[in-house]
């Protein structure tokens, strides 16, 4: 019987989040293999699969891969779900190298353009010293709205940091940066899909060292069917970690961002292409909206919901760079002094708003190719930098009805 305590320890571990992702997971473990044993064939590595208790046979999928790299599989309970909660396995996991763990690459199971050399990419920087990597792709414009519209003209605007995809699901971590996440506390929507804001926020609020790798296309399945739970969970983290650090950034002037040192490739190739139904979207719209009118009233501006209201009984969505900034920089606002049950309804009446923006993007956009598009998220993403002093100005304003009665 082997020694515990002599088992065998690696230096860098990919991990492989997954729930229900049987007809994926194995083309994404081959394609690890391969850049394991390319790029780092003189570390000890391992391919770590951490599951939801998948129904599908994702564990059998995984485990039935042909690999020369070692693999683990380990699993949530059966009433436990969130890819935060299976990060949160992998993390505990990698801290049990102790000091030999040198970093630690993350890859969805659903990846269908994933090659050997996005292990390289991602995995070299953590080697010569970076903390974490974050993934730059070309995507398209319909793909990846709460990044577009909501994480990365915040993190810009009041961050002053230009991190173009800080939700992608691709990331690299350094042993350090994975025992500090450990040492956090994680509420429920960090164990959801609020796990990838809460690393990059973590990150930056812990100044540690960031870059990013350039990896072409990303090719996956469409996202679109788990976005209203997918929202709320992003959107809550982001907001309360904002919050958590409102002292440090808030008062911090809004400056041009610098970009972060890019490995990997330097030229991208044309996004997936992806078709979306404007009736589909505006039905579901509505259908987001009605049912919280009551809430927009009570968290919006007077003229803001008029504004809304009249968009809604024309049909005709125009939520143009100034109105969304305004409406988010309000909604942030509020999130401040709210009740938790209060922060829930905000978090709730953004949600249509936010589906209204991306109407309005898509309408303005769908014409044009992917370089047009990305230079109206950037635009966007410098007004909500401009804009900072219009938060400002709310706080300061409560501040003063506060003295005032």
């Amino acid at each position: 019987m082997a020694n515990p305590a002599r088992r065998k320890l690696f230096e860098l571990i990919v991990g492989i989040p997954s729930y229900n992702e049987a007809d994926t997971i194995s083309f994404v473990t081959q394609q690890v293999d391969r850049g394991l044993q390319k790029y780092f064939s003189s570390f000890q590595t391992i391919i770590v699969n951490v599951d939801n208790n998948s129904q599908d046979n994702t564990k059998e999928a995984f485990l039935g891969t042909q690999t020369k790299i070692p693999k683990e599989y380990i699993t949530t309970p059966k009433n436990v779900r969130g890819k935060g909660a299976n990060l949160h396995n992998l993390f505990q996991f990698a801290r049990q190298q102790g000091e030999f763990l040198k970093g630690v690459i993350l890859v969805d199971a659903d990846l269908k353009s994933i090659t050997p050399e996005w292990i390289r990419y991602l995995g070299e920087p953590i080697l010569k010293g970076f903390d974490y990597t974050l993934p730059y792709y070309s995507r398209h414009q319909f793909d990846g709205t709460i990044t577009n519209h909501i994480c990365y003209p915040l993190i810009y605007g009041l961050l002053n940091q230009n991190i173009r995809q800080p939700i992608g699901g691709e990331f690299a971590l350094s042993a350090r940066l994975v025992r500090h996440l450990l040492e956090q506390e994680w509420e429920e929507t960090t164990r959801q899909y609020g796990i990838d804001i809460f690393m990059t926020l973590q990150a930056i609020f812990g100044h540690f060292k960031l870059c990013e790798a350039g990896l072409g296309a990303k090719v996956h399945k469409a996202s679109a069917p788990k976005l209203g739970p997918m929202f709320t969970q992003v959107v809550r983290t982001l907001f309360d970690q904002l919050l958590i650090r409102e002292p440090e950034w808030l008062p911090m002037p809004a400056k041009q961002p610098q970009t972060l040192k890019r490995f990997g490739l330097k030229k991208l190739c044309p996004p997936q292409e992806l078709k979306i139904d404007i009736r589909d979207l505006k039905e579901k719209l509505r259908s987001e909206y009605y049912p919280r009118r009551d809430l927009l009233k009570k968290y919006l501006h007077d003229y803001t919901v008029s504004t809304i209201e009249g968009m809604f009984e024309e049909d005709n969505y125009h939520v143009d760079i100034l109105l969304w900034t305004q409406i988010v920089y309000q909604l942030l606002y509020y999130y401040h002094n709210a009740t938790p049950e209060e922060r829930k309804e905000i978090i709730e009446a953004l949600k249509p708003l936010y589906f209204a923006r991306s109407v309005t993007f898509n309408y303005q956009t769908w014409r044009y190719n992917v370089n047009y598009a990305e230079e109206a998220i950037l635009e966007q993403a410098k007004a909500f930098a401009s804009q900072k002093p219009y938060l400002m100005g709310l706080h300061l304003n409560g501040v003063m009805e506060k003295i005032l009665h």
